[in-house]
Parts: C-alpha cells; sequence; structure tokens
C-alpha cells in the first residue's frame, strides 16, 4: 500500500513539475509575443505641452485636449517604429503630468482628472493602420487611424461608472464614464473625429446645448468631429442617441465657454461647418483588445487593481469633500 502511495505521490509531483514548466514557457512565449510599450512621463508631459493657447482644464476642451494628445503620441510612435505595438498609458502617469502641465496642485486638479485616478482608468493606444482601417468607402482617407481603449479591471468593489456635474463649464455639463471607453480617432488635414464611441453618456444641466455631449437629456455620445479655426475657436459637431439620434454643431472658445451653432459674428465659420458635415462612411477592423490581453496577461499593468490608489495622499479625501469649486459629489455605480 506504501508503495502504491508512493508511487502516486511521485507522480503528482511529476505533473506538478510539468504544469508549471509549461506555464512558464507559456509566460516566456507571451512575454516574447507581448509587443505593448507603456508611455514615459517624459514623454506624456512633452505631448501635452505642444497644444494650442487654449484652457485645457475645461471640460468642454478636454475632447479636444485628449484627442490631440493621442493622435501626437501615435504620430511619434510610428514615425518610431510603424509596425510596433499599442503605446500604453497608467493613470498616474496621465494624471500627474496632466496636472503638471496645466500648472495646478493635485488637490486643484479638475474632477473627472481625480476620478480617472481613483478608479485607475488606464487607456491603450493601437496605432497600427491594418488593426484599425479596413476600407474607405465615402470621403477622403485619414492621415492618421488609431484604436482607443480607456478602462479600468474589474473587481468586487470596482464600479461600473462615474458620474460628475461640472457646475463651472457654460453650459453647465453632466457626464458619465463607464468602466471601458471605445472609439476609433481619425486625423485629417481639416478635422479630427471621433468614431463608433462607446461607454461615454451626460447632458447639459443649463443653457444651451452642452458642447461635450450635444444630447437632450441622458444620452450616449456616438461620434464627434472637431475643426479648429485660425483664431483658435472649436467647432464641435456631435451626434448623441438617447429613444433617437440627435446632431448639432457647437463652437467652443478657447477658455471653454460653448455656444450651440455659429456666432453671427462668425459667418466664417460656415465652411469650417460644412467640412464637419461632409459624408464619411468607413468599414473598421474588428478591435484585438481581447488577444492583446492574452498576449500580455503575464504584464500585471493590464489587469492591476484599481484599488492600488486608494492610499494615494489626499485623493480620497478630496473626491469625499464637496469643495465650493462648482464640481458636486461624483456618483459611482
Amino acid at each position: 500500500m506504501r508503495r502504491v502511495f508512493g508511487c502516486a505521490a511521485r507522480c503528482f509531483v511529476s505533473c506538478s513539475l510539468v504544469l508549471i514548466a509549461v506555464v512558464v514557457l507559456c509566460a516566456s512565449a507571451a512575454a516574447q509575443t507581448c509587443s505593448l510599450r507603456q508611455v514615459r512621463r517624459d514623454e506624456l508631459v512633452r505631448a501635452m505641452s505642444v497644444d494650442g493657447d487654449y484652457d485645457i482644464l475645461a471640460t468642454t476642451n478636454r475632447g479636444r485636449f485628449t484627442a490631440g494628445l493621442l493622435l501626437r503620441l501615435a504620430r511619434w510612435a510610428k514615425e518610431r517604429d510603424p509596425e510596433g505595438g499599442p503605446l500604453y498609458i497608467t493613470p498616474e502617469d496621465w494624471f500627474f503630468s496632466y496636472i503638471q502641465v496645466a500648472g495646478v496642485s493635485m488637490l486643484d486638479a479638475p474632477r473627472p482628472a481625480l476620478l480617472g485616478l481613483e478608479h485607475g482608468q488606464r487607456v491603450l493606444i493601437e496605432y497600427r493602420e491594418d488593426r484599425v482601417i479596413g476600407q474607405v468607402h465615402e470621403g477622403p482617407q485619414p492621415l492618421l487611424a488609431v484604436n482607443i481603449r480607456a478602462w479600468w479591471p474589474e473587481g468586487p468593489s470596482s464600479p461600473s461608472s462615474f458620474s460628475f456635474t461640472d457646475t463651472t463649464a457654460v453650459p453647465k455639463l453632466k457626464a458619465t464614464s463607464h468602466r471601458e471607453i471605445t472609439y476609433r480617432l481619425l486625423e485629417f488635414d481639416d478635422m479630427i473625429v471621433l468614431d463608433q464611441i462607446e461607454g461615454l453618456s451626460g447632458r447639459p444641466v443649463s443653457g444651451v446645448l452642452g458642447a461635450l455631449f450635444a444630447v437632450i437629456g441622458e444620452g450616449s455620445l456616438k461620434h464627434s468631429r472637431i475643426a479648429i479655426a485660425d483664431d483658435g475657436l472649436q467647432l464641435l459637431r456631435g451626434r448623441a442617441k438617447k429613444i433617437f439620434s440627435v446632431s448639432t454643431t457647437v463652437t467652443v472658445e478657447p477658455d471653454g465657454r460653448g455656444t450651440k451653432g455659429i456666432p453671427a459674428e462668425r459667418p466664417d465659420l460656415a465652411e469650417l461647418e460644412r467640412k464637419l458635415k461632409r459624408p464619411l462612411k468607413i468599414e473598421y477592423v474588428p478591435y484585438a483588445w481581447e488577444l492583446l490581453r492574452q498576449e500580455c496577461f503575464r504584464v500585471s499593468l493590464l489587469d492591476a487593481s484599481p484599488g492600488s490608489l486608494a492610499g494615494t495622499p489626499g485623493v480620497n479625501e478630496h473626491l469625499a469633500a464637496d469643495p465650493d469649486r462648482g464640481w458636486s459629489t461624483p456618483r459611482t455605480r
């Protein structure tokens, strides 16, 4: 009997060793196939610092700022290595680079930026064109096309979304970011396009139709186009969906003030709006985020717990407060 148990034990140990070897070999193979590159903080600061002269703290300018930043990073990466792997930005690097460039302290940062840090929202940029566009059926060929994924991992205490209301914006805006946000980001010679947007919703809470979401009631942003006039004025055309689709054009001043339509004293913007309205039909390559996750499963960055930032000094205290800075207390669910 002891001989039988001894044999079984040896067999169990041998099988365990084989299993460990297989896991190690798989991890080694994953390390060789994973092409993810983390963006350095100094590179982020440089990319954030070369934008135009406008208020990057204003909620209505966040789309312009973020799109320009992501395209700039993708362009630099493509110049270095056209077939290189996706870029990865950590929540900490994004946040601290942002407040450094904005020239504000951590506790004076906009609430959406703090919420992104608290939830551990990270970003992936896929800039290899054959992973983004299949065929352009109508309209010009983009100069640059990238896939964007911004998310925080699931977990027992991880909310599915967070919301905030910016009462300093003109108009006042309520926005909701869901756990996963994805979209196609396209650069043309005269506009930037965000297409197939998933994971963003919101509404204005005062004044004219909200510049960021362009919806009446709580709706989901699906498509957005941005053009910049010579004097820095931003023209934004968005389409959101609630029960039906709503499209509108919004003019945003460099300081973030938004106005529905084109100002009467700016007829020169009509040509810019016409370009934003032109037909565009593109067939996209399906996302491959899950394949990337499998290739890079050993990289803890992709699956790190969003709770790792819970101890960051000042973050939770600031978010729990109800400061008189125009930001309402966030809601998570």
